[in-house]
């Protein structure tokens, strides 16, 4: 009997995401009409990466579900590649650049949130919605990490990764201020050309010691849940626990994969 039903999680975090990006879309704010749209903000990425990455766990759900017990080695094949693209996804996008976008958002939102979120935007965007995009993101990505085993990528290709992402990004930023004249952000246009560069490099260091945090972090809750299938008989606790099955490689591992066997 499953204990906590993961794939309703991730359905119902897939659809939060949905009406987030459904609501911030429909907002008429003059930026979403200068050159770049919404997709000149992080924050805007960031929640289309979530939604793909949700928008594949539920994928993967379904396709687990559809070839259970068929026997037929393509199907299985296929699965397999489907859940090595999910693991990819939270090892290389979903977590860093999800917990960079919240971490740095609150963090400069409380020296000046002028800087990084004017109260001008409070007209448009309400209240709800900026937790949706900058908030919400945290938790739901730590309930799956905690739900879920995910196999990361080798470390040097993770970082490889990440680091093509963030420099990209920050090309990108700046492309935008070469065509348009004026920065993504506005404490961009406080700081000069050298504080820049030092902001630039910082944020890639970081997003590389997100992706470190989210390797480890992996690790120790799933090598924790695997020990403690192990537990000695006499402890008062273990009883249930021996009876419990745990498969890391099962693609719907997670507590629901904790079953008891009867």
């Amino acid at each position: 009997m499953a204990l906590v039903p993961c794939q309703v999680l991730r359905v119902a975090i897939l659809l939060s995401y949905c009406s987030i990006l459904c609501n911030y879309k429909a907002i008429e704010m003059p930026s979403h009409k200068t050159y770049g749209g919404s997709w000149k903000f992080l924050t805007f990425i960031d929640l289309v990466i979530q939604a793909v990455f949700f928008g594949i766990c539920v994928l993967t759900d379904l396709s687990s579900l559809l070839t259970r017990g068929s026997g037929n080695q393509e199907q299985e094949r296929q699965l397999k590649k489907l859940i090595s693209l999910r693991d990819w996804i939270l090892a290389v996008l979903a977590f860093p650049v999800g917990i960079f976008v919240v971490a740095v958002f609150w963090i400069i939102y409380a020296y000046d949130r002028e800087m990084i979120y004017p109260k001008l935007l409070d007209n448009f965007i309400p209240g709800w919605l900026n937790h949706g995009m900058h908030t919400t993101v945290l938790p739901f990505i730590l309930i799956e990490m905690r739900t879920s085993h995910h196999e990361y990528p080798s470390r040097s290709s993770g970082l490889t990764a990440i680091c093509t992402f963030s420099v990209g990004y920050i090309l990108w930023v700046c492309w935008v201020h070469h065509v348009t004249g004026m920065w993504v952000y506005p404490f961009l246009e406080h700081i000069g050309p050298g504080a820049r560069i030092i902001f630039f490099g910082s944020t890639t260091i970081l997003m590389n010691f997100l992706y470190l945090l989210g390797e480890v972090l992996n690790s120790y809750i799933w090598d924790t849940q695997k020990s403690a299938t192990m537990m000695p008989t006499w402890l008062p606790w273990a009883n249930d626990l021996t009876n419990v099955s745990w498969n890391p490689t099962s693609p719907e591992v997670g507590f629901s994969c904790f079953t008891k066997e009867r």
